[in-house]
């Protein structure tokens, strides 16, 4: 039985984190809830008792075995140290300790054996890289990945509570015949896409764009493996959607993926050649698997094939990684 905080209790993905803990049943002896000052004496259902927030401080964590962080990169870098002083072993939400080289990325199913290596501190990967490394693992592993390229569909829930409000609001305005607002994101997300996640970098892509390419190298443990991503933010409340191509060192046929991806952890294959034979968002939302479909050969490359994979970004892409990392410990 461990003892437990969540640092950034009462965001999107603290929620998630709550949710999952009660789910899979983890064996807690405490759970222990932390936020910054304005959430301070909100009250919270666990498994029917009412849990209170208390202040994120550098005290917050004596006598506790491990400690999520769901707060920010900021909060992470100045917390995380001293939760780990205290004892605890820190599992990170965010990208501050991504990419150190002393810092384990995991993806269960993926690299379960690097969360032993930590020193104190776990790093969860961006919600977009654990989804496309869930199902890429199974492929790589029998045919040797050559070449990634990714596009991303990405919900609005990535973005925090004001991006949902923001395309509700959105959405309701434009059944009024009025104007669209957009105060959150730099143009209107209803109705439309936005090709640009997080900041542009020098090379002409984004930061979330980088971090995909980055992470999947650390994960796979390929560090020269050629990747290209385009994020893009589109219209729907939760769960992303990839679509993938992938090149390989042997030629995988579309039935050996299929077997291959249908036996891997944690993913599902619906893959059938009719209208509605593949997954969507709106299905996978607030489920823990990740989905892959329209399985087929990649006509435009020699070893290529193509495939679409979707799952919950608050939960496989943030809190039930980071929780399933927590059960490997």
């Amino acid at each position: 039985m461990k003892h437990v905080a969540i640092a950034g209790a009462t965001g999107a993905v603290g929620t998630a984190f709550i949710e999952i803990l009660e789910k899979r049943d983890f064996p807690l002896a405490s759970l222990r809830l932390l936020a910054s000052e304005r959430s301070v004496g909100k009250q919270i259902l666990f498994k029917g008792e009412p849990l209170t927030v208390e202040m994120l401080t550098p005290h917050s964590f004596e006598g506790m075995d491990i400690v999520f962080f769901a707060a920010g990169g900021e909060h992470s870098l100045h917390f995380a140290p001293q939760a780990v002083e205290a004892g605890a072993v820190v599992i990170d939400n965010s990208s501050a300790f991504r990419l150190q080289d002393d810092v384990p990325l995991v993806v269960p199913e993926v690299n379960p054996e690097a969360a032993a290596a930590h020193h104190g501190i776990i790093a969860n990967p961006n919600c977009s890289t654990i989804q496309m490394v869930v199902a890429l693992a199974p492929l790589h592993r029998a045919a040797q990945l050559t070449r990634v390229i990714v596009s991303t569909y990405q919900a609005v829930s990535g973005s925090g509570q004001a991006a949902i409000e923001e395309l509700c609001d959105q959405l309701h305005a434009f059944t009024q015949d009025k104007p669209l607002q957009s105060d959150f994101y730099p143009v209107p997300i209803a109705l439309n896409v936005l090709p640009h996640i997080d900041v542009f970098m020098e090379n002409g892509y984004t930061k979330e764009e980088m971090k995909m390419v980055d992470e999947t190298r650390k994960i796979l443990g390929v560090p020269d493996l050629p990747i290209s991503a385009t994020c893009v933010r589109v219209p729907v409340m939760r769960a992303h959607s990839e679509a993938i191509q992938i090149e390989t060192r042997d030629k995988l046929s579309v039935e050996e993926a299929k077997r291959l991806l249908s036996t891997a952890p944690g993913i599902i294959v619906k893959d059938s050649r009719e209208p509605g034979g593949y997954p969507t968002p709106m299905e996978v939302a607030q489920t823990q698997e990740t989905y892959v479909g329209r399985i087929r050969e990649d006509i435009a490359s020699k070893n290529g094939l193509a495939f679409w994979v979707v799952a919950d970004q608050l939960y496989k892409g943030a809190a039930l990684n980071a929780i399933q990392i927590a059960e490997l410990l």
